[in-house]
């Protein structure tokens, strides 16, 4: 991944991306996480307490957030607050974004989780915090089996 590549894909968002965004992305441009859920105070589409996030979209490329984000928002009518982050479990009926609603589209955005109620709900104040919120989803497991 380039400076270009960060470049051009804030241009076509319309949304400068969080710094810890960026910085993981030229670690590694998008993936499969290794802890994949986020524990929530809330139910989810998910579950009672939790929601699952298996894809980080990274950047330039056609999957990535700059040529996925737009289709996503407009295919699932998820809210228009900012970027659609990644690919959940369900693979579309909820969805984890990047909330540009209170920062505008040059400041730090929240991490919102969207249901099926397309209601973005806040987990993190930051892309950072969101990150380092991720749990093992075996945390989980024994509660999802009796779901």
């Amino acid at each position: 991944m380039t400076e270009d590549m960060v470049r051009q894909a804030e241009e076509t968002l319309g949304f400068r991306l969080p710094r810890s965004y960026v910085e993981l992305m030229y670690r590694q441009n998008g993936g499969v996480l290794k802890n994949t859920c986020y524990p929530t105070s809330f139910r989810t589409s998910w579950a009672a307490d939790h929601f699952g996030l298996d894809v980080i979209m990274g950047i330039g490329y056609e999957e990535g957030i700059d040529a996925q984000s737009a289709e996503l928002i407009s295919e699932w009518d998820y809210p228009n607050v900012g970027v659609v982050l990644g690919v959940t479990p369900m693979a579309g009926p909820d969805t984890v974004m990047l909330d540009y609603s209170e920062s505008g589209p040059d400041g730090e955005p929240a991490v919102v989780y969207v249901g099926e109620d397309r209601i973005p709900r806040r987990v993190a104040d930051s892309f950072g915090e969101f990150i380092d919120g991720l749990v093992s989803c075996e945390v989980y497991e024994d509660e999802d089996d009796d779901q």
